[in-house]
């Protein structure tokens, strides 16, 4: 390419960007920090600053409990990111991650009164971030822990929670599977069934397909398989990682070997949580009266128009169509509740909780379209932190 070509390249961007919304939106970021007291003469100062901090500082040190009273660090998490896999863009790199990380703490903010800061690190190996995250840990009440590629992302969350005394959440993993277990268990009683009588098959065994069948399992789903792009995940299969052996020993209790067209024929459920997709042929194979969550942004695995013909539920990952499956229903709740509670922990109890809080939200207003919480109903947030408060207190991390 020329370098009078790649000149009208970069002004023909130049132009488009000046007319998409979504940058004139981005422009500048999408946050900036307000102080939550007014300083305006010496005494303001003198308290604010020099030297009156320094009596709140000596009481710090000798009573360390003291910093969430006196600073705001009970009401902080840190976003963090390698980005290794932000959205459906893949390894786009740290720095083109921040979007979506301010993205992320201006929800908190909006939906929780959570404040949060974007951090996006240029190390992805698992002891350098590991290590990077625990340094600067003092400075947060939370992590919460984003975009980031499996399978580190499940060595990084798990060392994390087993050295820090805050709360560390994958929000990739743990949110998804939060929502979709609510969504699924009123997918259910509106057909009249509970989460046992279900078979469910999934695709994709990276971190959300993982956590949301080890939660379905806990949460009691009848039988769940999962297949990645190699066929069904079972305990005969040879060649699996660690994360995939333990997801073999505790799913497919059939023992549904082969593809994954083979073992949608008779499921209940279909799961999307990758980018393959579907053929309808082998959606028209699933039981009568099945349920259908495609999740894949932009394009579902199964076309929601291909899907109702075949299924009684409907979701997907996108907001243009019914019963969006929507991570922002579950993390900011989360960790308000963990916040109020003072948790030093997120336990698995704490996610079904919330689970349960979100699925109990619809009630009465149960409909094929309308199996979850809008992410725009004020009762979302405060019913999560609630659920999820009492659960860490009764699990005893409060």
């Amino acid at each position: 390419m020329t370098t009078v070509s790649r000149t009208q390249n970069l002004e023909n961007s130049a132009a488009h960007r000046d007319e998409d919304p979504a940058f004139a939106l981005h422009r500048g970021g999408k946050l900036h920090v307000n102080s939550s007291v007014d300083v305006n003469d010496h005494e303001g100062l003198s308290l604010a600053y020099t030297p009156g901090v320094a009596r709140v500082c000596d009481a710090i040190a000798d009573e360390p409990a003291l910093v969430d009273t006196y600073t705001w660090k009970s009401n902080l998490v840190a976003v963090v990111t390698d980005g290794t896999a932000v959205l459906g863009l893949g390894n786009i790199g740290p720095e083109a991650s921040l979007p979506v990380m301010e993205g992320k703490s201006l929800l908190f903010k909006q939906f929780a009164g959570v404040d949060s800061v974007p951090i996006a690190l240029t190390c992805s190996d698992v002891d350098e971030f590991v290590e990077t995250v625990a340094r600067m840990s003092p400075s947060f009440g939370g992590i919460n822990l984003e975009d980031i590629a499996a399978p580190r992302c499940f060595e990084i969350e798990a060392r994390l929670r087993e050295r820090l005394d805050i709360p560390v959440f994958h929000d990739d993993q743990h949110g998804t599977a939060i929502v979709t277990v609510a969504a699924l268990r009123n997918a259910a009683r509106l057909s009249g069934r509970s989460l046992g009588d279900l078979r469910a098959v999934v695709s994709g065994a990276g971190a959300a397909g993982v956590s949301v069948t080890k939660m379905l399992v806990d949460a009691g789903i009848g039988d769940i398989a999962v297949a990645d792009s190699k066929g069904m995940i079972h305990e005969g299969r040879e060649g699996l990682t660690p994360i995939k052996r333990e997801l073999a020993g505790i799913s497919n209790k059939t023992g549904l070997t082969g593809s994954i067209e083979s073992a949608l024929e008779g499921a209940d459920v279909f799961i999307g949580l990758s980018a393959g997709e579907v053929d309808e042929s082998v959606v028209s194979t699933m039981a009568e009266d099945a349920i259908i969550f495609a999740m894949a942004n932009p394009n579902p695995e199964v076309h929601p128009d291909v899907a109702r013909k075949y299924a009684g539920v409907v979701a997907t990952g996108r907001s243009d169509f019914p019963n969006q499956i929507n991570n922002v229903l579950a993390f900011p709740g989360m960790f308000r509740g963990a916040f109020d509670a003072g948790a030093s922990d997120i336990t698995e109890n704490m996610k079904q909780a919330a689970a349960r809080a979100l699925a109990d939200l619809v009630g009465d207003e149960l409909t094929a379209d309308h199996v979850i919480p809008s992410p725009f109903d004020s009762r979302v947030a405060p019913a999560v932190a609630r659920a999820v408060a009492e659960q860490a207190r009764a699990d005893g991390v409060a």
